[in-house]
């Protein structure tokens, strides 16, 4: 008897990152190991003690908006908007076709309006209450990305929102998955946006001895699982994806770049920052995935690693993999595209998702740079510095957040 379960076409990606402003030019600079790190122009950041980032400079939002929603909304949902209208572009979906009522928007963001937050905060210190515009809260709470994608495509369906610190791409995209797979969507516009690039996010995070140092070598700063990495290096955007039921993605005749077949989430239940050592949680994550897609550790080719930079994290991951996959391990590709980018934080697992579709979709690896220096803690096969022509056949991307928050998702390669 054939499965009644409705299988998870991933058919359409947008992209906004510091490689570029489109899955395209992200995609090939990665493939050419170009990096999208630099010193930090969206301020003065000499009084930093971190003063690199990942920025989307290539993003003009003027190219994009009016100047009347320039005014009412955040950079974030700047970013989250031009990447949907991307996403949704290329899968050419028409929600009135598909059934507004069964199409999704789940968007999320780690942090949301940091941008408006930080300026309404000074306005309100400098000039009292009654300067503060109407439009802040809009502005900047973070499910304001998934309704106004859903006002400007007709998506009367389940809208919703993760925020889960640096797994909120991967939740959004995970719940879409299920929400599809259960029935209750048929389509679902999924992913993450993030713009902390602002005096308050870099001094924060660099309070917490998060991020890189290396302010005079910005392209070598985001090394993961290299020994001498010393943090990640902070970065914006949006990775967004249309998910759909295979059938309808079928019926439509459009091109499927990957089918999602699993996810998983867990919590270490740890520490608010740092992950546990053991990998304990994060390999949970990834063994329920694989369970819940069917798959046996040995039918993975591929990992697209949370792979962030900071010494506990890739250690901790590395520890993992080799938990769920044994002696597999040594035979998977692991790398972390972080190495290019940066990490986008509530946007990294969306921008993940949809580099690791096309990993799947055209059969190349793409590497983890500036890979220079072994760590034993670190002794899996990164894809060292250049990408790598192969067929994976099936890849998991991992997404881990503060708070111990984990999530996974199996995508496996569409045959012709």
């Amino acid at each position: 008897m054939e499965d009644p379960t409705p299988r998870v076409a991933l058919t359409g990606i947008g992209v906004v990152s510091p490689l570029g402003s489109d899955a395209e030019t992200t995609w090939s600079g990665l493939i050419e190991g170009r990096s999208g790190i630099g010193p930090i122009t969206h301020f003065d950041a000499s009084d930093q003690s971190s003063r690199i980032a990942g920025e989307a400079d290539a993003f003009v939002p003027g190219d994009w908006f009016d100047p009347r929603t320039l005014r009412r909304t955040d950079r974030f949902l700047q970013l989250a908007l031009a990447a949907s209208r991307m996403a949704v572009a290329d899968a050419d979906l028409d929600t009135e076709g598909v059934g507004r009522e069964r199409v999704g928007v789940y968007v999320g963001s780690g942090i949301g309006g940091l941008e408006t937050l930080c300026d309404a905060a000074n306005l309100l210190e400098r000039s009292g209450p009654r300067k503060i515009s109407p439009y802040t809260i809009p502005r900047l709470i973070v499910n304001m990305a998934p309704g106004m994608i859903a006002i400007e495509t007709g998506a009367r369906g389940a809208n919703f929102s993760a925020v889960s610190a640096c797994a909120t791409g991967n939740h959004c995209i995970g719940e879409a998955f299920r929400a599809i797979r259960g029935g209750q969507l048929d389509a679902c516009i999924a992913g993450g946006a993030e713009a902390p690039i602002l005096p308050l996010g870099v001094a924060a995070f660099a309070r917490m001895r998060a991020l890189s140092k290396r302010n005079d070598d910005p392209g070598a700063a985001s090394r993961p699982f290299d020994a001498g990495r010393d943090g990640f290096v902070i970065a914006e955007g949006a990775g967004i994806v249309v998910l759909e039921e295979l059938a309808l993605a079928r019926r439509r005749g459009v091109t499927i770049l990957a089918e999602v077949v699993g996810y998983g989430l867990t919590c270490d239940a740890h520490h608010i920052t740092h992950p546990s050592p053991d990998g304990e949680g994060a390999a949970r994550c990834m063994a329920d995935t694989l369970r819940d897609a069917g798959l046996a550790p040995s039918e993975v080719g591929y990992i697209n690693a949370h792979g962030t930079s900071t010494p506990t994290n890739d250690a901790a991951e590395t520890r993992a993999i080799r938990r769920v996959f044994g002696d597999h391990a040594g035979r998977l590709a692991v790398s972390s595209t972080k190495s290019a980018t940066g990490h986008l934080l509530g946007a990294a697992g969306g921008l993940e998702a949809a580099v690791t579709s096309l990993a799947l979709h055209r059969g190349i690896l793409p590497p983890t740079l500036n890979q220079e220096q072994r760590d034993p803690a670190c002794d899996l096969d990164y894809v060292a510095n250049e990408a790598r022509q192969a067929r994976a056949g099936v890849a998991l991307s991992n997404a881990f957040g503060f708070g111990g928050t984990n999530a996974c998702l199996a995508l496996r390669a569409m045959e012709d």
